[in-house]
C-alpha cells in the first residue's frame, strides 16, 4: 500500500473515531469545559510512553515546541465549543456545523500556508452552504446557540489543522499530539478558577458510567485518531484533510440515529442538508483526479 493510500485509510479510520465523540460528549454528564479538561488530561498521560517521558521532546527547536503549544490552545477552545454546541443543541447538529470546516480551510489555507487560492477548494467549499442553510432553517429556535458555537469550533477546527499542516515535518505525531494536547490541558486547567470565581458550577468529578466514557474518549477517539490524522497529514493536503473529516458528520449522525434518537429532534430537510454535505465530500476527490488528467 502506497502513503497516499495508507494516508486516506488512516484518514478515514480517525474520522470514524471522530465522529464517536459527540455521541460520548452528549452521554457524559459534565460540562464541555471538564469533559475537554479529563479527555485531555487522560490522553497526554496514554502518551508519556511514546514521547520516552518527555526526552524526545528535547529535539524539537525551542520556537517550534512554542508554537505547538499555542496551537494547543486552539484545539482546547475548539473542542470546548464543539461539546458546548452539543449541550446547546444536540450530538447531529454540532456534527454537522463541523463540516463547514473546509469552506474555511479553503480561505485560510492559502492564506496561512502562501499558496495560490484553489478555485476548485473554493467552489467545493461553497457549495457547502445550500446544505447548512437547509439545516439551519429546520431546527428549532432553541438550538440557533448551539448552531453558531458549531461553526465557531469548525473556524477553530480550520485554523489549528492549516497551521498543523504547516508545522507537520517539524516533529513526530507523538511529540506534537502531546504538546499540544498538554498545552490544551494546562489552559483549561487556568481557565476553570475563572469559571469558578465567576459563579459558574463546575463538576469536577465523573460519576458512574461517565468514566467508561472518558476513556473511550481519550484513548481511542482522541489518542488513537488525532495520532492517525497526523499521519496522513503528512501526505495529505489540510483541505482534502478536513474535507474528509466532513464525514465525521456522516459517520457520527448514523451512530446518533441509533444511539440517542436524534432522528426525533430533527426533520427530513435537516437529513437532506446532510446528504448534499457528504455528496460533496465524496466528489471532490473524484473530480480533482478527473480535472488532473485533463
Amino acid at each position: 500500500m502506497d502513503n497516499i493510500k495508507r494516508a486516506y485509510l488512516e484518514l478515514h479510520i480517525a474520522v470514524l473515531l471522530f465522529g464517536f465523540t459527540a455521541i460520548l460528549g452528549d452521554l457524559i454528564q459534565l460540562s464541555a469545559v471538564m469533559i475537554v479538561w479529563w479527555r485531555v488530561l487522560i490522553t497526554c498521560i496514554s502518551l508519556l510512553y511514546f514521547v520516552q517521558f518527555g526526552k524526545k521532546l528535547k529535539s524539537i527547536p525551542r520556537d517550534k515546541i512554542f508554537k505547538f503549544l499555542g496551537i494547543g490552545i486552539l484545539v482546547a477552545l475548539h473542542w470546548i465549543t464543539f461539546y458546548g454546541a452539543i449541550k446547546l443543541s444536540n450530538a447531529s447538529v454540532a456534527l454537522i456545523c463541523f463540516a463547514s470546516t473546509s469552506l474555511f480551510t479553503s480561505f485560510l489555507e492559502p492564506a496561512i500556508l502562501g499558496r495560490p487560492i484553489e478555485k476548485l477548494q473554493v467552489i467545493m467549499g461553497l457549495m457547502i452552504i445550500p446544505g447548512m442553510w437547509l439545516i439551519v432553517n429546520t431546527v428549532e429556535s432553541s438550538m440557533m446557540n448551539g448552531i453558531y458555537i458549531g461553526l465557531l469550533s469548525a473556524l477553530l477546527a480550520a485554523i489549528f489543522s492549516t497551521l498543523n499542516k504547516r508545522l507537520i515535518d517539524d516533529a513526530d505525531s507523538y511529540s506534537i499530539t502531546f504538546l499540544e494536547l498538554g498545552s490544551a490541558w494546562i489552559f483549561i486547567s487556568l481557565l476553570i478558577p475563572v469559571l469558578i470565581w465567576n459563579g459558574t458550577d463546575v463538576q469536577f468529578w465523573p460519576v458512574g458510567s461517565d468514566w467508561i466514557y472518558l476513556i473511550v474518549l481519550a484513548l481511542l477517539c482522541t489518542t488513537l485518531a488525532y495520532i492517525l490524522s497526523l499521519r496522513a497529514l503528512k501526505h495529505v493536503s489540510a483541505f482534502v484533510a478536513n474535507l474528509t473529516i466532513n464525514l465525521e458528520p456522516v459517520y457520527g449522525i448514523l451512530m446518533a440515529i441509533f444511539l440517542l434518537n436524534d432522528h426525533k429532534e430533527l426533520s427530513p430537510r435537516f437529513y437532506l442538508g446532510v446528504v448534499l454535505i457528504s455528496a460533496i465530500v465524496f466528489s471532490y476527490p473524484v473530480i480533482k483526479k478527473r480535472l488532473a488528467r485533463t
